[in-house]
């Protein structure tokens, strides 16, 4: 068992599982739009090959939003692999459609804890809350050619892309258009947006 530098035990020696510090004690900046949270530790790219921001070009911006909603048919399948158990956990009958804009380097996807100094840049406490949903659950990473890739670090009920299920530690490369399920009844969906200016070719 590892201690990482904010003085947690951790089962893995790259990152905390508790607050995703990296274990070298590594921080950049956290910078994310629409959950509020800003200069919060983020996890270091570094674990996780290489990363780029995405790039912009001189006639085209490109953007990408991520769709948070409640999916009835995915918790439908989670209830007839969980049987009674998940039998406790209701299908919100009102949740409110959640967008953030991927920004910076890399997006954790989560539950806030401040007891344990876990703010992810999507922070999926509710209300209403998914108790299927780890602290830190997934997150989502640039990649080169102005596209994301997700990464589950080792949740408590894994992470699924377009209805499978993917290996912890790997990068899995997003699509325009790509859907995450995690928790109980939890659906990201990633949309890339391309916006064309004014661009006039030089003389």
């Amino acid at each position: 068992m590892a201690v990482c530098p904010g003085g947690h035990d951790s089962a893995s020696d790259d990152f905390c599982h508790v607050c995703g510090l990296h274990m070298g004690g590594r921080l950049v900046p956290s910078v994310h739009a629409t959950s509020g949270v800003s200069a919060v530790p983020a996890l270091s790219a570094a674990p996780y090959g290489p990363s780029v921001p995405p790039s912009s070009f001189p006639y085209s911006q490109i953007t990408w939003t991520a769709v948070v909603r409640a999916d009835r048919a995915y918790y439908d399948k989670v209830r007839e692999v969980t049987g009674p158990r998940g039998a406790a956990v209701g299908f919100p009958g009102r949740a409110a459609e959640l967008r953030f804009h991927l920004v910076g380097h890399q997006m954790r996807i989560g539950r806030r804890s401040w007891s344990r100094g876990i703010a992810p840049e999507i922070d999926l406490s509710g209300p209403p809350a998914d108790p299927g949903i780890s602290r830190l659950h997934a997150v989502l990473i640039a990649v080169p050619n102005t596209s994301w890739a997700v990464l589950d670090p080792g949740s408590a009920n894994g992470t699924l892309v377009n209805g499978t299920e993917i290996t912890i530690g790997d990068q899995v490369r997003l699509a325009d258009g790509d859907h995450i399920n995690l928790g109980a009844w939890t659906a990201i969906t990633v949309h890339r947006d391309d916006h064309l200016g004014d661009y006039r070719a030089p003389r």
